[in-house]
């Protein structure tokens, strides 16, 4: 007798599809992707899924902004979700700087970033994190293995760029991108993958640019346009540098959603969410949200205890059990008694 397969979702059966339309764009890639199981109008009604990329497309579909925080590790994870985000967002370049102490010029691994996209999907499964996926970390056959790993590791969607392998952040100077071929390669790619995912799969994707500061915003527009045909669920600008522009861009790419990132200082004015979505802006991300306000707090930890000799004003009357109910010891602990256990009967 097979085991049980404890993480099958238990969704109802979708409607029938004609294979033919459900497969056409493999046959003729030029003609503009539709998948009718994916339409946005079949997420617009019932109760949010407990699956995180239904939900997030769900999100997509119906009104309001998607505001993910950019997170790094499981403590600003943990943060984020306590202040009440329903939507998450792992930065490659927070990775890179958490789990390296490395700066965003391509050094991080698939690897490194599935691991840590598993260890953030899994503190609250039915909260949706987009990861950033770089370039896909190769060619046509990497892509679809990036997107198989973020699927089983329980993210929601990603994003791949047109930037060179050897990429640099979206707000640094520099950038070099690839073909508009070569891009669409990309998306292809990823589209093609969650596809061909036994079951079917709602896993989003989003197709970034970098092209608006090497080669002009009408050649972004372009791509993201081609990207979108392509079968990308969502465009991502980066390093728009107005309102207007990133008004310019909505309109353009309409219906398609459209993804923006904000870094304090860097290429694109800091919007606040409300100001995003009043351009029209369907998700924001603060890529280096808690990357920088870390940067900033144990900063100021480490001087303090280097100057007094305790850690004592920088904790601020936080003691551990207080810090371990912030990383969900109370979940533990009502787990252990729920399966008759005592070992946290008093902590």
């Amino acid at each position: 007798m097979p085991a049980p397969n404890y993480f099958a979702r238990n969704d109802p059966p979708a409607a029938p599809v004609n294979q033919a339309q459900e497969t056409r764009n493999v046959a003729a890639p030029n003609e503009p992707y539709y998948n009718p199981r994916l339409d946005p109008k079949n997420y617009l009604e019932g109760p949010l899924s407990d699956d995180a990329a239904t939900r997030l497309r769900q999100m997509l579909a119906r009104p309001g902004i998607i505001v993910a925080p950019g997170i790094c590790d499981g403590i600003s994870a943990r943060c984020a979700l306590e202040a009440g985000f329903d939507c998450l967002y792992q930065s490659g370049a927070a990775t890179t700087a958490s789990r390296m102490g490395q700066p965003d010029l391509a050094i991080a691994t698939l690897n490194d970033f599935v691991e840590a996209g598993n260890m953030v999907a899994s503190l609250d499964p039915r909260v949706p994190v987009i990861a950033d996926a770089d370039t896909g970390f190769g060619g046509p056959a990497n892509v679809a293995r990036t997107v198989r790993q973020y699927i089983r590791a329980g993210l929601a969607g990603l994003h791949i760029e047109d930037q060179v392998q050897t990429k640099r952040c979206g707000h640094l100077m520099g950038k070099q991108v690839v073909s508009r071929e070569e891009f669409l390669t990309r998306i292809r790619a990823a589209v093609l993958a969650r596809d061909e995912i036994p079951g079917g799969s709602d896993f989003v994707i989003i197709g970034r640019t970098d092209s608006a500061q090497v080669l002009g915003m009408e050649e972004a527009i372009i791509r993201l346009k081609l990207a979108a045909d392509a079968g990308a669920d969502v465009c991502f600008i980066e390093g728009v540098k107005s309102k207007e522009l990133l008004e310019s861009t909505v309109a353009a790419l309409a219906p398609k959603p459209v993804l923006v990132n904000v870094i304090s200082g860097g290429l694109t004015p800091s919007f606040t969410s409300w100001e995003a979505e009043q351009t029209g802006a369907k998700i924001i991300i603060f890529s280096l949200v808690s990357c920088v306000a870390m940067v900033h707090g144990v900063r100021a930890a480490m001087k303090s205890l280097k100057e007094s000799g305790t850690d004592f004003a920088t904790a601020k009357g936080m003691d551990p059990k207080a810090f371990f109910e912030v990383m969900g010891l109370q979940d533990v602990m009502t787990l252990d008694a729920k399966a008759g256990g005592s070992a946290f009967a008093e902590v």
